[in-house]
């Protein structure tokens, strides 16, 4: 995900600036990037018109991220990308029974969450779209910041995951 497009260039930068990945790029499926206590997921599969998924799409999709949230059993802290991409996470925590309510979370990027007792911490960030980096809503050091910030919270957790 991500690979080869401008929002990987500022993303797969800040993930490997935070020790991350092992090299600050992706731009094909063989390139040879390696993430290391990091998993990128979506919670939409394909490219919609104008970068906004309808709900439909998103429910569609929704089998996906929950089965791979499932496989994930030791997940600290979870980054998440934009205000669908916390939707889309908490309706799964939610759903399953782990959050008895979302009120309590409210997205603005840096804030961070405690989802539940034993549970991951929650990392707001703004999404990387052009939209979002070719205004300045996000820059490349507010994204390194983000995952630095992550890399900080699983150090201070122990064991290190993230999703």
């Amino acid at each position: 995900m991500f690979t080869g497009d401008r929002s990987g260039e500022f993303l797969y930068r800040a993930l490997w600036e935070a020790g991350f990945a092992n090299q600050p790029t992706s731009l094909r499926r063989d390139d040879g990037l390696r993430l290391t206590d990091a998993y990128i997921t979506a919670p939409v599969r394909c490219v919609p018109p104008d970068n906004k998924p309808s709900l439909e799409e998103i429910l569609t999709c929704r089998p996906y991220l929950v089965r791979e949230l499932a496989l994930l059993k030791r997940v600290k802290v979870v980054v998440v990308l934009g205000s669908i991409g916390l939707n889309a996470y908490l309706s799964v925590l939610k759903d399953s029974g782990v959050l008895k309510s979302r009120a309590a979370f409210r997205f603005g990027h840096g804030l961070l969450y405690k989802t539940h007792e034993g549970g991951p911490l929650v990392l707001i960030s703004y999404h990387p779209s052009q939209q979002n980096t070719s205004t300045g809503r996000l820059t490349a050091t507010m994204l390194r910041d983000i995952f630095v910030e992550a890399r900080r919270l699983l150090n201070a957790a122990g064991e290190p995951s993230v999703g």
